[in-house]
């Protein structure tokens, strides 16, 4: 039943949106759907949390909501972008209750600015960095001893084409990627090479349709993508730590806010993001 709000004036409450009353004691049953006390039920109950999410989330944030719509009746309204493109929105007024960052560095950089609601930040989960190619394309990439480094002639690998990352100005796959181009000497020979796309998804979705013969992008990426290949696993010292940061907004981490933050780092959410290749803590 959608509420817009709860008002509890004696022992009945009136939902506003349907001009019905109903018992006080319903009113404590939908305060336990969204993990609020009984004593807080008089608090408005928000119709919908909204969740900003870096896009390598999408599968599993989504199927998330799907379970947290089926426990409790209510949906979450998602959003999903690259880490910076979401943050940037944040701190220019977007509406978004929670945040869930592919990087450390665009929570920090909402942090900073004081809109990080305090004691919510938390980095439950992780991934790890890989080079991919179309899967009719994959079989022909070779590399020796199963190594990346300066002796890979990735121009004769790309061709005509370009190497598909996010864009590591902003982009943290793209960042990520850099530092590990870097670490294997061939970040001079990709530089020129790169199409730099708006976040991970869209850098996958370039060797998808095999409008990029490589392409770097997270293990999760690679592995919601059925006509991509993994030719490359990068070691983790390559680049630094691959760490999700989630955290509520501040001004908007009401209880049932940070209920629905509860729900996507317990213990069960943690067994989804591992069965979707994501490491967990």
């Amino acid at each position: 039943m959608p509420t817009a709000r709860v008002c509890v004036p004696t022992a009945r409450a009136c939902m506003p949106t349907t001009q019905a009353c109903m018992p006080a004691a319903w009113v404590v049953l939908i305060a336990a759907a969204w993990g609020v006390s009984p004593q807080a039920s008089a608090a408005p109950i928000p119709e919908s949390i909204t969740v900003f999410a870096s896009a390598s989330l999408t599968e599993a944030v989504t199927e998330l909501a799907g379970r947290h719509r089926q426990q409790t009746g209510h949906a979450l309204r998602l959003s999903f972008a690259s880490a910076s493109t979401l943050a940037r929105q944040i701190e220019n007024g977007a509406a978004a209750d929670i945040f869930l960052s592919a990087d450390e560095e665009w929570m920090r950089y909402l942090d900073e600015r004081g809109l990080v609601a305090r004691d919510t930040w938390v980095r439950p989960i992780g991934n790890r960095l890989v080079m991919i190619a179309p899967a009719d394309r994959a079989a022909r990439i070779e590399l020796r001893n199963h190594i990346l480094d300066e002796d890979f002639d990735l121009a004769a690998t790309l061709g005509d084409g370009r190497l598909a990352v996010g864009d590591p100005a902003h982009v943290p796959a793209g960042r990520y990627a850099q530092q590990a181009l870097k670490h294997v000497g061939l970040w001079a020979a990709a530089e020129p090479r790169l199409a730099r796309a708006e976040n991970v998804r869209a850098a996958l979705a370039l060797v998808e349709r095999g409008e990029a013969p490589l392409g770097i992008v997270y293990a999760t990426d690679a592995r919601a993508a059925s006509n991509v290949r993994v030719v490359y696993v990068f070691p983790v010292e390559s680049h630094a730590p691959i760490r999700y940061s989630f955290a509520a907004i501040k001004g908007r981490d009401a209880a049932a806010t940070r209920a629905v933050l509860a729900f996507l780092t317990s213990a069960a959410a943690m067994r989804t993001y591992a069965a979707l290749g994501f490491e967990t803590r």
